[in-house]
């Protein structure tokens, strides 16, 4: 089965950074059960944008002058 693989922005890839740096220096040492959970989260989220980045097809941009 061939899977379609959506192009994602950047603002994503941008989050899943911040909010894994977040979570490692602010949320981790506190609590601990979060800090996992959220840390999962956020790697699996910048796996998909990589995967996004390099997988995806090239749509090009609509010209929206006429």
């Amino acid at each position: 089965m061939a899977y379609k693989i959506a192009p994602l922005h950047g603002s994503f890839m941008l989050t899943a950074i911040i909010g894994f740096l977040i979570t490692v220096f602010l949320i981790l040492p506190n609590y601990t059960d979060w800090g996992i959970t959220l840390v999962i989260f956020f790697a699996v989220m910048f796996i998909a944008a990589l995967i996004s980045m390099t997988k995806s097809p090239v749509v090009p941009k609509k010209d929206t002058k006429k």
